[in-house]
């Protein structure tokens, strides 16, 4: 399966096949950043795993989108007052239900919606709307990263597809941001005491957004780079990101209760059980790797916690 691969990056992905049989996850994640470094992505398959060259901007056509599409927007001034990014897989019906929301509750302001089409079985219809269409499914980060490259907002909105605005909801999560020092805002937002239990919070000031609704101002995203790509499953990617906006300086606010109503969220719903625990098991040791000993970013340390709200 492996015999068209260059010789370092077959035993590399040998290497790593062996660790993941060995479920010695953190030498796999390594030998991925290995792999990444070299410009190869491993793709995991049921009956193995293999490799496909990474996208890169300018260069032939061997990745996942058009070389125009993976270079970012995001050192370029603002066009528009937001962005709202939404990725979709499958389940078309979904992306209706919101755009049904943005039309029957059009933003106050000068907007664009941009929809990353990760490989569905049917591409969606643009609408008005910027599709960016993948050639191969991405994981989670890899998908929102390209959306969020490609946005032209002074404030960037990730939107998931189960959220449906129910009444006028975008220019009162703006407003956030009227304050300069907040640098991520959302109508769900959750503390921790010890950074390894999360519980919901009151609206104010938080430890994370949740990537139901999470706002990014674009400075922010400037700094810290968009998601890390290792997330390729979406739960906790929201706690590394807050984390990575906070550290480099921004506040994290959860605004008012917004007219955003939520659906069935297909990211959890799609996977059994036992699967999507183990992938929120490996990506909550991925954060508590990163961000297990700054309990300075901590809002109240050493208080009581939970995982309410972190159900999906």
């Amino acid at each position: 399966m492996n015999q068209s691969l260059p010789d370092d990056v077959a035993a590399l992905l040998a290497r790593r096949a062996e660790a993941r049989r060995d479920r010695d996850w953190p030498a796999a994640d390594a030998l991925r950043d290995e792999l990444r470094q070299l410009g190869w992505e491993p793709v995991d398959r049921p009956q193995g795993s293999t490799a496909r060259p990474l996208p890169v901007a300018g260069a032939a056509a061997v990745g996942y989108a058009r070389s125009e599409d993976l270079a970012t927007l995001l050192g370029e001034p603002a066009e528009v007052a937001a962005s709202l990014v939404v990725t979709l897989d499958d389940h078309p019906a979904d992306l209706e239900r919101l755009r049904d929301g943005l039309r029957a509750y059009p933003p106050p302001v000068d907007w664009e919606l941009v929809v990353v089409a990760n490989a569905p079985a049917a591409q969606p219809d643009p609408d008005g709307a910027t599709i960016i269409p993948t050639s191969e499914r991405l994981g989670w980060a890899d998908a929102v990263n390209i959306g969020l490259r490609r946005s032209r907002g002074a404030v960037i909105v990730l939107l998931d597809t189960s959220v449906e605005p129910s009444g006028p909801w975008l220019g009162e999560l703006l407003s956030a941001f009227d304050d300069p020092t907040v640098g991520i805002a959302g109508p769900w937002g959750v503390v921790s005491g010890d950074l390894r239990q999360f519980e919901e919070a009151p609206v104010g000031e938080v430890d994370a957004i949740e990537a139901y609704c999470l706002a990014v101002r674009r400075e922010a995203l400037r700094v810290v780079g968009g998601f890390d790509h290792r997330y390729r499953f979406y739960r906790n990617a929201d706690l590394d990101l807050s984390f990575a906006v906070r550290a480099g300086g921004w506040r994290a606010v959860r605004t008012a209760p917004l007219a955003l109503e939520r659906h069935v969220h297909r990211g959890y719903t799609a996977l059994p059980e036992v699967e999507r625990d183990r992938l929120s098991r490996r990506n909550f040791y991925r954060f508590l790797k990163r961000w297990g000993d700054r309990r300075d970013l901590l809002l109240r340390p050493g208080s009581d916690g939970g995982m309410a709200g972190r159900d999906t």
